[in-house]
């Protein structure tokens, strides 16, 4: 029996989850591909018989980008409303609780395809990411569900799922002659399959004091491309790569291992399955170097998969069974406490499991290594500027590990210098400005959050240059110390000098009380809510989502007198926006 697995995948979880509904599917002796929402014709649905959604929710309840386009389908209104009426489904969602629309893609998914027509067999599953064991606390429950419910549509006996030996892989991995041709390195730096831009690094600053505990850039980019366009709160995305450490010490432990590749072993990958497309990344064949250096995201907290596959050759009957442990939904809670708590990467545990690691083919190297996935950043200029502007907060925090956590991405754009090229792509943001420029803009952005409304105050301001009306620009911005990291101080002191803008700003720990931005909203209250209520304005909110944005939420509702439906009707309209992150 055909069954067609979609996913909507942002960061490389939800394909992950997908990849492994696929796997369980065909040890069950289901057939059918499983495939990025971009690469499958929607107007195939109706063909479908059974079908299994992955979807994750990206910032402010938004749909991923490779879904996008299925999604914009499925709104037709020519679409007949019983069009999928012979179609049965799941629906699987990723997401995060602290955002506001926790899971919106997948359950606006899931009433669109019953308005259709379709039969849901079983209820939304809604992952979070907030979950001591992630979205597996989840996933794998609903999982076994899943073949539960579709027991009773198919007849297949789901005992197998457990009790089947036969190994599912990807990809057919070919070592080819050392001389042999390999993709140019070019290529590597963007793998995705949207067209990419070159930039030059034209300046890499530290804006924060060298004795504070976080290290934040402000790069400024220089696009070869003089037709390159961007709107304010749009975002640029970047494929990071590996550190030349992190390569050496992966190339480290396979000489160590003596294992029978090494960094110039070249390789060709083919697709195990004809409906399973090869990664652009796989397109060409490749050195081992290219794949560590480019390809393969050697930080990353390591998935069940990887740790699966990592143990199939293992001789050493005690990590093969603490690997196979790992996996089971029994062992989640010795899963979390090994590789989640202390955010163990996939090369700690190679070096853990010894044995395992020195049994590894080539085959299995490809089958269990995550691919590196593009970073957004909000883009901080405008496109009248002669650059492009990113302020990255570099990420790097300790846990039990001796070695301090890096993040991937914002590490590597610390270190690169001048002159240095990096491809990116330019994609529009999630918030939307009103087409009126005399509508007030009340832009709340502590921290980093500031980056995308530097954007929109210099696009207001150069049309205000061209002889536009513009109405007021109000902006809340906080941060610890004025001494230590108040981003675009200068571009603050010109505004208020200008009076372009009314600038309100919470340095939390330059007294002794702690103020943060919502205490500014409040103490401003009557004016912000006479903008909000005889001027339409539009409240916008950028930043950390831990506490942040609920806190900001309710300070508006405190000033405009506990009035939370109007809050709720300014969301639903659109006039209160957030763009936040973990």
């Amino acid at each position: 029996m055909r069954l067609l697995v979609l996913y909507g995948s942002q960061t490389g979880t939800a394909q992950d989850v997908a990849e492994q509904i696929w796997r369980e599917s065909h040890q069950l002796g289901f057939q059918g591909p499983v495939l990025p929402f971009e690469e499958y014709d929607m107007s195939r649905l109706i063909e479908e018989r059974l079908v299994v959604f992955v979807v994750a929710t990206t910032g402010d309840g938004v749909e991923p980008d490779n879904m996008k386009l299925a999604w914009r389908f499925l709104l037709k209104r020519s679409l007949p409303a019983q069009s999928l009426q012979g179609m049965q489904f799941a629906c699987l969602g990723l997401g995060d609780s602290s955002y506001p629309k926790f899971n919106y893609a997948a359950k606006k998914l899931s009433k669109r395809l019953q308005n259709l027509g379709a039969t849901s067999v079983c209820p939304v599953g809604l992952c979070d990411d907030q979950h001591d064991y992630g979205h597996l606390g989840v996933s794998l429950v609903w999982t076994k569900d899943l073949w539960v419910a579709l027991k009773n549509i198919s007849g297949l006996d789901e005992s197998k799922l457990n009790g089947s030996n036969q190994t599912i892989q990807k990809w057919l991995v070919k070592e080819l002659p050392k001389d042999s041709e390999i993709t140019a390195t070019e290529s590597l730096l963007w793998t995705q399959k949207q067209t990419s831009h070159s930039f030059k690094i034209q300046d890499n600053q530290r804006t924060t004091a060298e004795d504070h505990f976080q290290d934040v850039r402000f790069l400024r980019l220089q696009c070869s491309n003089e037709e390159l366009s961007w709107e304010p709160g749009d975002v640029l995305d970047v494929q990071p790569q590996n550190s030349d450490e992190a390569v050496k010490t992966f190339f480290d432990l396979i000489h160590e291992h003596s294992l029978r590749f090494d960094e110039d072993t070249v390789v060709a990958v083919t697709s195990a399955h004809l409906d399973m497309p090869v990664p652009k990344a796989y397109a060409m064949p490749l050195s081992l170097q290219q794949a560590a250096k480019y390809v393969w995201d050697l930080s990353a907290k390591p998935r069940q998969r990887f740790l699966e596959v990592l143990g199939q050759n293992c001789s050493d009957e005690m990590e093969k069974e603490k690997l196979l442990e790992f996996c089971s939904a029994e062992g989640i809670d010795d899963l979390v406490a090994y590789v989640n708590r202390p955010r163990r990467s996939l090369l700690e545990v190679l070096e853990d499991f010894r044995h395992a690691t020195s049994s590894l083919t080539l085959q299995q190297l490809f089958e269990m290594m995550p691919l590196i996935q593009p970073r957004s950043f909000s883009i901080a200029s405008d496109v009248t500027s002669s650059t492009l502007d990113l302020l990255v907060a570099v990420v790097e925090y300790k846990t039990i590990m001796h070695t301090p956590r890096l993040g991937l991405c914002s590490n590597w754009l610390k270190n690169l210098r001048s002159e240095t090229e990096l491809r990116g792509v330019v994609k529009k943001g999630t918030m939307v400005w009103p087409k009126d420029l005399t509508i007030p803009l009340i832009m709340v952005g502590p921290g980093t959050g500031i980056a995308p409304f530097r954007s929109v105050i210099h696009n207001r301001l150069h049309a205000q240059s061209q002889g536009s009306t513009i109405g007021p620009l109000i902006v809340f911005f906080g941060c610890r110390n004025k001494t230590a990291d108040f981003h675009f101080e200068k571009d603050f002191s010109t505004w208020s000098e200008g009076k372009q803008v009314e600038p309100y700003i919470a340095f939390s720990r330059d007294q002794d009380h702690k103020v943060y931005v919502q205490h500014l909203i409040t103490k401003n209250g009557n004016h912000l809510a006479k903008l909000i209520k005889d001027l339409n304005a539009f409240i916008y909110v950028a930043g950390n989502s831990n506490n942040m944005p609920k806190s900001v939420r309710e300070a508006f509702i405190e000033i405009l007198g506990g009035d939370a439906d109007y809050v709720d009707l300014m969301i639903k309209q659109r006039r209160y926006q957030e763009e936040t992150w973990a």
